[in-house]
């Protein structure tokens, strides 16, 4: 007696397969979400480690700047009539405040990206409307052409040197009101 294999059985088999295939892509998306968390949940972790190794120093590095502020606020975020601004570090005194975006590793996008939030800060947070507005990029690794970019933005660059933060800028360098 010879096994025959019919057409319906064929079809099962097709049908089978598809069942274990949908099962194993749904596995498969299930733990690709998991590891975005992950991954997500890290990148934070090395934000706010960066964020501790900027944030001490900020006072003093304005001051030596000239621009004589007194304390730091950390994730300053809001939205009004429909803008939402969300920022890293805010230094600020009586008559100055400047935005502080700290990244792992700088890139344009990200000094793009605090331009265009600098240009909402005032008209999320009102009470900063009459304080000149300065900007400044914070990071781990700070790639030549990304300093650049951001200086010629006229935003502060702050790197590390040793277990210090430093401002990274020319000497002269002149920031950006906002």
């Amino acid at each position: 007696m010879t096994d025959q294999v019919s057409f319906e059985d064929i079809k099962e088999l097709f049908r089978e397969t598809d069942r274990r295939l949908d099962q194993r892509f749904m596995e498969t998306d299930r733990k690709i979400k998991e590891v975005n968390l992950q991954i997500g949940h890290l990148g934070n972790r090395l934000g706010e480690f960066v964020e501790g190794v900027v944030r001490p120093g900020l006072v003093r590095l304005f001051r030596e700047r000239g621009i004589e502020v007194h304390g730091t606020l950390r994730d300053v975020g809001g939205s009004r009539d429909g803008v939402a601004c969300q920022v890293d570090l805010l230094v600020v005194n009586d008559t100055d405040a400047v935005a502080v975006e700290v990244k792992s590793r700088l890139g344009e996008r990200d000094v793009d990206e605090h331009v265009e939030r600098l240009g909402k800060l005032k008209l999320v947070f009102p009470v900063f409307a009459s304080r000149r507005l300065l900007g400044a990029m914070g990071a781990m690794v700070i790639p030549d052409g990304a300093a650049r970019y951001a200086e010629e933005r006229g935003l502060f660059v702050i790197g590390q040197s040793g277990e210090d933060a430093v401002l990274l800028n020319a000497p002269g360098f002149s920031p950006r009101a906002w």
